[in-house]
């Protein structure tokens, strides 16, 4: 167990207030809209609170009376203030080892860089009714024909369950739910940005740090995603990765190999505070 001391993890948990605060700022702006990064707020329901809350994750224990005194999944020992592994295990234990299993999965499965962001394409196809308030990049016909013109290779059940029905049947493979973790892999660009969604599940296990490093990551994969798309972001300050080119898959893949570079260290991290939580279980 390693001991902070009142400065010390007062001072950690005011920088990571201010680093939540920065990128809530940057990113996020309540009372409008913002088809791009409000994504990230409402698909994975991080609220504000659960950013600025700062967790020292498992082993760390906080000496005096730190605000975790009132907090679930908190007790009080003779080392100080530290998660009570025993009481959020007993309540989301099957989820973390789920997550454990879906990690391990994701790296262990062949990457595939070969996919171009098409399922974005794949949600619009043959729809009167796009998933986002943006223009289409192509026309309605256009952004048809792309995804007639390829294959359509999507891995990841969660970007597959929102492709129109005509689209679904294009899909090399039928994905469901219980067929995730043979399916992931850490070339996918969701399987990348998950990386946050399961940080945030794992709350107090995960130190602040890390949730806001996975944030990060979450966020250079968004613009990956909607640059690649068929809708046209640049009024959003986005640019176009127009993956209907030669030059655009290029770029996509390029960018695509890069995320799932940053992905693994902080895959590795997360794997490593579930098996330090569940080492006393074993």
């Amino acid at each position: 167990m390693h001991i902070l001391r009142p400065d010390d993890w007062a001072a950690q948990l005011h920088e990571h207030k201010k680093q939540a605060t920065d990128r809530l700022e940057r990113f996020r702006h309540p009372g409008s809209y913002h088809p791009v990064f409000d994504f990230l707020f409402e698909y994975y329901p991080v609220r504000p609170s659960h950013l600025k809350r700062w967790h020292p994750g498992v082993g760390i224990a906080l000496e005096g009376t730190p605000p975790h005194t009132e907090w679930r999944d908190y007790r009080t020992t003779e080392d100080g203030v530290t998660v009570d592994l025993a009481s959020f295990l007993q309540r989301r234990g099957s989820s973390v080892r789920y997550i454990s299993n879906l990690l391990r999965s994701s790296t262990s499965n062949p990457a595939h860089f070969d996919c171009f962001g098409l399922h974005e394409w794949a949600m619009v196809y043959h729809t009167d009714s796009p998933r986002h308030s943006l223009p289409l990049r192509l026309g309605a016909d256009g952004t048809n024909r792309v995804v007639d013109e390829h294959a359509i290779k999507c891995s990841h059940y969660d970007a597959f369950r929102f492709f129109t029905p005509p689209a679904r049947a294009l899909n090399l493979t039928v994905l469901h739910r219980e067929d995730q973790p043979a399916n992931d892999q850490a070339g996918c660009v969701h399987v990348t940005m998950d990386l946050y969604k399961w940080a945030w599940k794992l709350g107090p296990l995960v130190p602040g740090q890390l949730f806001l490093e996975c944030l990060d990551l979450a966020i250079a994969a968004r613009i990956l995603d909607m640059e690649a798309s068929p809708y046209d972001c640049r009024d959003w300050g986005l640019g176009i990765v127009p993956i209907e080119t030669p030059e655009g898959k290029a770029e996509y893949v390029s960018r695509q190999r890069e995320l799932a570079h940053r992905a693994q260290p902080l895959r590795e991290r997360l794997v490593a505070v579930i098996d330090q939580a569940l080492a006393p279980l074993q």
